[in-house]
């Protein structure tokens, strides 16, 4: 008897492991999807001013409007891909505005266009501050003397086109900038993996729950055979 209560009792407490993460990370999808429109909502509401001293955390995704006139000095290029576009650039420019010169993600060109130029007199722009994570392990660093970027890294192109580090990703730029299509923020790189693994976790307490029942059928099989005999 001894000998199907142990694995019995094994494969019962790997099951409700097993099951227990599962249930987790869907506690935790939940809290991501809230999480998300909470951002979405926030990315919409109406624009303001600039705000005078911006905080990262607090004020990331703010929707702001500014009117000002982009500095003609070449745009930083920061390499991206689009989905069935493909690579391309961001055009980072400056902004000079009655609060001071900021850093303007002007949107997308393909890689084998020419940069526009750049827009003439004021211009106002609509869109999001924003402090992006574009940098992980496997980034290259930014090649600042051939002005091809790999990363959004804002101290340092704030010190290349001498403006605050405060970046305002637009949303629409009016008069609309030709040739350039705006990158606005959204939620779209924020990973929201917690289904996939939900269902890795419930699919192992299943096959958890096979190779026990298995294990425990062959263990029974010595015992019907030899009452057969």
């Amino acid at each position: 008897m001894l000998r199907y209560i142990v694995p019995l009792i094994f494969g019962l407490a790997g099951i409700a492991v097993l099951v227990s993460l599962g249930t987790w990370q869907m506690q935790r999808l939940e809290w991501k999807r809230g999480l998300l429109s909470d951002i979405e909502a926030r990315i919409s509401a109406p624009a303001i001013s600039l705000p005078d001293d911006p905080d990262p955390r607090a004020d990331r995704y703010l929707p702001v409007q500014a009117t000002g006139q982009v500095d003609d000095t070449a745009p930083l290029r920061v390499l991206v891909s689009q989905k069935q576009i493909g690579a391309g650039y961001r055009l980072i420019s400056a902004l000079e505005t009655d609060q001071g010169r900021v850093l303007l993600d002007r949107g997308f060109i393909r890689v084998a266009d020419a940069i526009p130029p750049t827009p003439q007199g004021a211009v106002t722009v609509t869109g999001n501050l924003h402090w992006p994570d574009d940098r992980n392990d496997s980034t290259p660093d930014n090649d600042v003397a051939g002005n091809t970027w790999f990363a959004r890294d804002l101290d340092q192109m704030a010190q290349v086109l001498d403006t605050q580090p405060l970046l305002v990703v637009a949303r629409q730029i009016t008069p609309p900038e030709t040739g350039v299509t705006p990158l606005p923020v959204d939620t779209a790189g924020i990973p929201n993996d917690h289904l996939e693994y939900a269902m890795t976790w419930f699919s192992l307490a299943v096959i958890w729950a096979v190779m026990t029942g298995y294990f425990l059928w062959r263990t029974r099989r010595p015992n019907t055979q030899a009452k057969a005999q």
